[in-house]
């Protein structure tokens, strides 16, 4: 027995292990079906994600084509008729019969009119509130046109009471949302060109597409049910309401995804042509925050699954009722637009129409001769719609002021305005306040008003703003009530999205008591554009003017290149004005030179000589030396030791010891050679090396540093390091050094000028240049003592480049460096002499990456140069060009100028451009110019 209960016991443990084992198995599969589940979700999410954005990308970058398309199928549909003859419109006996119509159909009718114009004007003024008064308005108006056009179209092609359409209209304006057309305009309007407005189109139809076409399939299921009763003599205006009205909900969707985009490309590529810049900047602006809030405003999952399953029950309860339920009379659901019973029955306006003048009803007429009836035929219910479309339309026009015009009056005029993010924060909740997928976040957000400062005007004067001070803020400057204390606000300041619920006086609060440095205030924010107002709010306080700050503009301005690249404790950007000089022949090839300076003459000067090289063969320029350098001090106990190692480093076998160290420290820079100055016991090491399209200082110090880090540790312990820099490169300042050695990159241009364009457009000779070349530029030079000044003004050039392409404005003291040769060479042929010109420039110190070269501005003029960035084939090849565009330029300004010295022009120039009446009297009204 006591086997028997062993076996017993044994069994029943297997059971309980398998058992165990079984439910263990059971939910790995469980996870691993749930995990399987997900992925499959997520990755079809991405599809729909991809599907929509390539075809929002699509209509977007060829919106012509798909609106030529469009169009051609809508009329191709509208030209064909499905259904037979006697049922189309043209032969419907449905108006030969007068019937008495109840006024209370009349009023409802007139009433419904008259709520669907209002809620069309209700819905475009959210669009004037995106900052578009006529843009936006013109592109959702024809989209609505397309809409309605295909309506017209489909109803015909299934024989339709196309009356009862017109009918129908007022409906048609009340399912029409264009929370969706806001939300996609939000999109495209921050961009900036017309490719980013493709990209912007295809994500934001990425993320408006699914939920439109969910809200599209909800409404008609919905809708749709409308029709599927049998009741014809009851309600039978109901189902050809709710025919209509899935028609309509049907062919909004189509017009959306189709035309929409396409023509919104289309309007703001017309508007970046036409529209002032100020505004566009403002809209671009304002559109960044509205795209950003839709990012983050995510549909509500628990709402979107009931629309899913409600979808999924509406169509059982369609498949139920038209395909299985054969006790109903339900007929097709574009059947319900021509339901038999209603041939015997006029629509309401139709017998508006009739008792107004029974005489006057033509069932027989063409349907474009019917609506010019109709719009020539008086009755109360037309007068009624007609007046409240024209007093809407004037006020629209007249009346409602854009965005950006009040914007900028109440400004000017000092009033309260809402701050910028609860401008964007108030149109969000207005325009999307119909979307059933919006966040339920944020409806007690209350707005706070604040002082507008000066925005751009689009004077060119000094008291007229720029957009220096436009309020930049966030969600937390809208709630009112008490202020936080300092501890809630440092507390605050550490949780995550606690800086945007910070106000701009709780983050002044905290940079006062040193939770902020002011130099974090960026990063602290997580916004530049607010970062720097605040910086701006804390210094203003600290000047003799609060409102000195006005005039220098800080929005707009794509800080990201400047952080932690270009400048620090940032406060604004500097405009300043770009010219172009050119076309310049160099080498072969022409070029358009970019130059930003405030010099007048300076860039009309520099074009004539431009245009004087160009005449003959143009400019041969060559790099005949390129080696960027840094010259470490270092100390030894004695001159003899120093001596030492002097001769030790200047030895070959040793110059590839440190050059391994060096090279190990860049890609591209390349230790050339090693110069060396000794005095006393301090050596000054100069490291010259070629850094590629940079200019290499950086590249220079690291490996400079390493290398002496190294020649310490293994060969010199005695050494010390005193400085990374003895002044012997020599950097930013005027050294002889650089005039004999070079730095950067040592350029020579030349040029031979035909006398007759000495003549004829300098209006000089050739004798008289040379004379004045010699005893100016030279002697001159050498009786200043001048180390690399002969020349008239190469700084002038070499400064205006530099600032317009990115580079150092202050290397132009040693890039400056130049000296300018005239010499009459005769030219057997015609006989006469011409001017040999060049210029010989040692130490051009440019690059074309790294630095200012990042910005988008500089970017952009040394892409009209051709040499931006890196050359992939060959680098260095980009530097050493702008390098002989810069030493050609100077040449070029050396000799237009020294024409007008040499005629007497130069007065009389600057009197013109620098000196006019107009200049005189704008610089005399400018605030910037104190009054006596």
């Amino acid at each position: 027995m006591e086997l028997i209960k062993n076996v017993f016991q044994q069994n029943k443990k297997e059971k309980e292990l398998n058992s165990a084992v079984l439910k263990i198995m059971t939910i790995k599969e469980i996870d691993k079906f749930k995990d399987n589940l997900c992925n499959v979700q997520q990755d079809g999410k991405a599809m729909i994600f991809k599907l929509f954005q390539t075809h929002g990308q699509f209509c977007a970058s060829r919106p012509w084509e798909v609106i030529f398309v469009s169009l051609t199928l809508v009329v191709c549909v509208a030209s064909m008729t499905y259904v037979e003859p006697e049922l189309s419109f043209r032969q419907k006996g449905s108006y030969q019969n007068k019937i008495d119509v109840m006024s209370s159909d009349t009023v409802v009718m007139s009433i419904t009119k008259c709520v669907s114009l209002i809620y069309t004007y209700i819905q475009f003024s959210k669009l004037r509130r995106l900052g578009s008064k006529y843009f936006l308005a013109i592109t959702v108006f024809l989209t609505m046109l397309f809409s309605f056009g295909i309506s017209i179209a489909v109803g015909n092609f299934l024989g339709a009471d196309l009356n009862q359409l017109s009918e129908a209209l007022p409906f048609f304006l009340l399912l029409l949302d264009l929370s969706k057309a806001c939300t996609l305009a939000k999109f495209a309007l921050s961009s900036e060109t017309q490719v980013d407005v493709v990209k912007n189109i295809g994500h934001g139809m990425a993320l408006v597409g699914p939920l439109l076409t969910l809200d599209a399939l909800v409404e008609t299921l919905l809708i749709g049910v409308g029709t599927l009763s049998g009741l014809y003599q009851c309600i039978c205006t109901l189902q050809a309401m709710c025919s209509f009205g899935c028609l309509s909900v049907i062919t909004n969707y189509l017009a959306f995804m189709l035309f929409y985009p396409s023509c919104l490309s289309i309007v703001l590529e017309v508007g970046a042509l036409t529209r002032d810049n100020r505004r566009m900047v403002q809209i671009q602006q304002l559109a960044k925050v509205w795209q950003t809030e839709d990012e983050d405003q995510k549909p509500n999952p628990v709402v979107q699954k009931i629309k899913i399953i409600m979808s999924t029950g509406l169509v059982f309860v369609h498949a139920h009722s038209r395909f299985f339920d054969k006790s109903t009379t339900a007929t097709s659901f574009m059947g319900d637009l021509v339901p038999e019973p209603l041939a015997n029955q006029a629509s309401t306006s139709d017998l508006l129409s009739a008792s107004a003048d029974p005489h006057h009803y033509y069932p027989n007429q063409k349907f474009w001769q019917f609506l010019i009836y109709r719009s020539t035929t008086l009755t109360i219910d037309y007068v009624m719609t007609l007046s409240l479309t024209l007093l809407l339309l004037i006020k629209y026009i007249f009346i409602d002021t854009d965005y950006n015009q009040s914007l900028s009056s109440a400004s000017d005029e000092s009033t309260p305005i809402v701050t910028h993010d609860s401008l964007s924060k108030f149109f969000l909740d207005s325009s999307d306040e119909d979307d059933e997928d919006g966040d339920d976040g944020g409806d007690d957000v209350k707005s706070e008003l604040v002082d507008a400062e000066c925005q751009t005007d689009d004077q060119n004067v000094c008291d007229e703003s720029l957009p220096s001070s436009s309020k930049i803020s966030t969600s937390a400057n809208l709630k009112c009530g008490s202020s936080r204390s300092l501890e809630e606000c440092a507390e605050l300041l550490k949780a995550v999205n606690g800086p945007e619920q910070l106000t701009d006086e709780e983050v002044m609060m905290l940079v006062g008591s040193k939770h902020i440095p002011t130099y974090r205030l960026e990063h602290a924010v997580n916004n530049f554009e607010r970062g720097v107002d605040i910086r701006r709010k804390i210094l203003s306080k600290a000047l003799p003017d609060p409102d000195s700050l006005d005039n220098l503009p800080f929005m707009g301005y794509d800080y990201k290149y400047v952080d932690g690249a270009c400048c620090e404790n940032v406060i604004g950007y500097m405009p300043i004005p770009v010219g172009v000089a050119g076309p310049l022949l160099i080498n072969g090839r022409r070029y358009n030179v970019p130059m930003a300076t405030t010099e007048g003459c300076l860039v009309a000067s520099t074009n004539r000589g431009c245009r004087a090289l160009s005449s003959g063969e143009g400019v041969h320029s060559q790099v005949i030396n390129d080696g960027m350098t840094r010259a470490p001090l270092v100390r030894f106990q004695s001159g003899r030791r120093a001596s030492q190692v002097k001769g030790w480093l200047e030895r070959e076998e040793n110059f590839k010891i440190v050059a391994e160290v060096f090279n190990s420290t860049s890609r591209f820079a390349r230790l050339h050679k090693l110069q060396i100055s000794q005095i006393s016991r301090n050596l000054y090491i100069r490291f010259v090396a070629r850094t590629g399209d940079a200019m290499g200082m950086n590249m220079l110090s690291k490996g400079s540093e390493r290398a002496l880090l190294s020649l310490q540790e293994e060969y010199f312990n005695d050494m010390e390091i005193l400085s990374l820099s003895g002044n012997f490169c020599t950097d930013k300042k005027p050294s002889a050094v650089n005039w004999i050695e070079g730095r950067g990159k040592s350029v020579i241009c030349e040029a031979v000028v035909p006398s007759h364009v000495i003549r004829d457009v300098l209006k000089t000779s050739v004798a008289s240049l040379v004379d004045l070349n010699l005893n100016k530029n030279l002697v001159g030079s050498v009786a200043a003592g001048s180390i690399g000044g002969f020349n008239a003004h190469a700084a002038n050039v070499v400064t205006a480049i530099y600032l317009a392409t990115g580079q150092d404005p202050a290397q132009n003291v040693c890039s400056s460096n130049c000296v300018t040769l005239m010499e009459a060479l005769h030219n057997p042929e015609t006989k006469t002499d011409d001017l040999y010109i060049s210029c010989t420039m040692p130490s051009v110190e440019v690059g074309t990456i790294g630095g200012g070269t990042v910005l988008p501005p500089q970017c952009a003029c040394l892409e009209m140069l051709g040499v931006r960035g890196s050359n992939a084939e060959e680098p260095g090849l980009n530097a050493r060009t702008l390098a002989n565009i810069v030493c050609s330029t100077v040449m070029a300004g050396e000799l237009s100028l020294m024409s007008a010295l040499a005629t007497g022009h130069l007065v009389k120039s600057h009197l013109k451009h620098n000196r006019s009446s107009i200049n005189i009297s704008l610089s005399q009204s400018s605030p910037c110019v104190p009054k006596s």
